[in-house]
């Protein structure tokens, strides 16, 4: 599914304290593709007594923003309600190549039943036929359950290049 609203550009800073001297700021376009092509993002979130709490799960990037789905008694769900600082990672379990992506931002619900109808389109054209969604209420439904949507615009963005050379660019949004 295209995405055809034009990409916020943000500012674009390469760390020097973290960052070898060969390296440059990476482009938030390379950024975009890695979020749009990622198959798993672990969400942090903040528990109501401060304990973080972090799992796994798919996320679709589309309309400058991450989003991901929860069943509504979830912990992160439950979490949200209280709290909807999020942050989610995304990139490679490995030290000396790849590229991570953490995201800062904060959840807020999507329950506009025509943008869920495009949001699942895109869930299953990335994720497979697994992933189809029914929408109504406001909710996406599949099998017996139902599943809150939110949709995270970045704040902050963070990007650790590893290899060489080795690097960390930030991207602030207004």
């Amino acid at each position: 599914m295209s995405d055809t609203r034009p990409e916020t550009q943000p500012d674009t800073r390469l760390d020097p304290r973290y960052s070898d001297s060969k390296a440059s700021a990476t482009e938030w376009s390379e950024a975009v593709k890695i979020l749009t092509g990622a198959e798993l993002f672990w969400i942090s979130t903040v528990r109501p007594d401060g304990r973080p709490h972090v799992t796994p799960l798919p996320a679709v990037w589309s309309r400058d923003a991450l989003h991901f789905c929860t069943g509504p008694e979830e912990r992160k769900a439950l979490n949200l309600a209280a709290n909807p600082h999020v942050v989610l990672t995304t990139g490679t379990n490995t030290w000396n190549r790849g590229y991570d992506l953490v995201v800062e931002g904060e959840a807020a619900r999507v329950a506009d039943d025509g943008r869920l109808r495009e949001l699942a389109a895109a869930w299953e054209e990335k994720y497979g036929e697994f992933w189809r969604f029914e929408v109504r209420d406001g909710c996406f439904h599949h099998g017996p359950g139902r599943a809150l949507v939110f949709s995270v615009a970045p704040r902050t963005v963070f990007g650790f290049g590893k290899g060489e050379p080795f690097s960390q660019t930030r991207w602030r949004f207004e």
